[in-house]
């Protein structure tokens, strides 16, 4: 199955191959993402609630694995706190129902009291099941 992308905040021309749809599922992914940044940066847990698969898995820059239900608990305690997220380089690839989406992201946080502010690269898989686009993995690395 070919893959479609649109580089975030880079003019592109649309490939003649490609759908109004399918430029339409790109906006929409991308839309999504900002709620997120957003979402997180104001700690509010009903997001990923909505917005995370029920099988969501996260990997940290440190190998942890975490599922929805403590990413969710990790908002409402307050033990994650991020004070800025900067994203740039956002890249979406479309597959079908599926998006994946790469991009850069300077971090300022704590969590448990330990900063990790610093650069980060992360990649999130959104998958549209019934017409609503899921969060079903992600994964960050630090970076220099």
């Amino acid at each position: 199955m070919p893959g479609l992308s649109a580089q975030h905040g880079a003019p592109r021309s649309k490939p003649a191959s490609v759908d109004v749809g399918d430029q339409d599922a790109i906006r929409e992914v991308i839309d999504i993402e900002h709620q997120a940044r957003e979402a997180t940066l104001r700690r509010d847990a009903e997001f990923p609630l909505r917005m995370l698969a029920d099988d969501y898995v996260a990997i940290s820059p440190l190998g942890q694995v975490t599922t929805k239900k403590e990413a969710i608990s990790a908002r409402r305690s307050g033990q994650l706190r991020y004070d800025n997220i900067d994203v740039t380089d956002m890249v979406v690839r479309l597959y079908g129902d599926t998006a994946i989406v790469t991009a850069r992201a300077d971090v300022k946080g704590h969590q448990l009291g330990e900063d990790f502010s610093g650069p980060y690269r992360y990649t999130r898989v959104w998958v549209r099941r019934s017409g609503r686009w899921q969060a079903v993995s992600y994964q960050a690395t630090v970076t220099q």
